[in-house]
């Protein structure tokens, strides 16, 4: 049986560049964990940025029940 992957994608609110990210239910707890918001660096511009797994990756947020 595959295990469930999780897809994270963000745009740098500076430049407009996305990113996107497909990781395991482990990376996600070991990179994100369960949290509403989570820090980001555009890796064109190095602006730094935060993001709301909601609208990030809303699979893991509604998993994880972070809007509870």
């Amino acid at each position: 049986m595959a295990k469930k992957r999780y897809t994270v994608q963000t745009a740098c609110p500076q430049c407009g560049c996305s990113r996107s990210q497909v990781l395991s239910e482990d990376e996600m707890k070991e990179r994100y964990g369960h949290v509403p918001n989570f820090d980001m660096e555009c890796g064109e511009c190095m602006e730094k940025y935060t993001s709301e797994m909601k609208t990030a990756c809303p699979e893991w947020d509604k998993e994880c029940r972070i809007q509870e």
